[in-house]
Parts: C-alpha cells; structure tokens; sequence
C-alpha cells in the first residue's frame, strides 16, 4: 500500500447494534444484519425472509409474497443505519425519515425462505438529507431496485 491510499475497513452491524441505530423494532424491524460498510459510502443489508412474517397472513394466503414497498423500506432501513453508524450516534437510535423514492421498479416476487442481499450506494449527502441507490438481490439476482431520498432527524427535535 502506498503512502496515500486509505485502507478500507469494512464493518459489520448485528441486530442488536441495528437497535442502537435505528428507532425500528420487530415487527418493522426489516433487516437483520449489515455487512462491508464502507462509511458512508456503501453496504449490504441482509434479511431472512421467513412464512412467520405478520404480512404474510394476508399477502397472499395462498401465494405468500413480500410486499414490494417492505422490500424498499429494507432498503432505507439499510441506508438509514449506514448514515447513524457513520455519524456515529448510537446512544439514542437517530430518526431516519423518508423523503422520496424514485425509479422503483420489481423484476420477481420474494417469497418465505429466500435471503434478501440489500445493497445500497450513497449518490450524495447535504447535512441531514441523503439519497441513496439501492438494490435488493436474492441469490444474487436481481428482485427491486430504487433510489431513496431520506432526513436524518435527532429524536429530541423530531415532531410527533
């Protein structure tokens, strides 16, 4: 390594560290670890989709389907801990709002027993508000994809 390149130390986030950074518990809580993240640049959420999930009871009995704007709040979800971790606020969990998505699109369902790899990038971040491409995979193909603007909002200052 030369005297100007910066080694990138990769983290990894269990569900317990997510709590300390998100104010999401179950059965919101849409991601279950976060693995390589980049700072704020980049990581990769991971969430086991089981037929125990509460939206399954109702989409769809028969067909059991994850709901394709869950797979895209698993993405914010993933982005939101990104930008808490790098901030490094992890005594009170940070409130992490939606502000827009943009170019949703579904390519396949995501059923019981499939593994969610949720990959977000940073496209740019000014002060508090943030936007983020993200793509959603299941063995390593791809099921969704976004951009995701969002505000990182401190709890005591948050509107209720």
């Amino acid at each position: 390594m030369s005297a100007g390149e910066v080694k990138a130390e990769l983290a990894t986030v269990d569900v317990v560290q997510l709590m300390k950074l998100l104010p999401h518990r179950y059965p919101f809580l849409l991601i279950d670890r976060i693995r390589d993240m980049d700072r704020d640049e980049s990581c990769v959420g991971i969430k086991n989709v089981t037929i125990n999930e509460p939206f399954f009871q109702g989409h769809f009995p028969k067909y059991p389907v994850m709901p394709g704007v869950l797979i895209i709040e698993a993405l914010a979800q993933t982005a939101g801990a990104l930008c808490v971790h790098h901030a490094g606020k992890t005594d009170i969990p940070q409130i992490v709002y939606f502000l827009g998505i943009d170019k949703a699109k579904f390519r396949r369902p995501v059923v019981p027993g499939d593994q969610l790899h949720l990959h977000v990038k940073k496209i740019r971040s000014r002060g508090p508000v943030w936007r983020f491409y993200g793509e959603a995979k299941v063995d390593g193909q791809l099921v969704a994809e976004a951009e995701i603007s969002a505000m990182i909002v401190d709890p005591a200052n948050a509107k209720t």
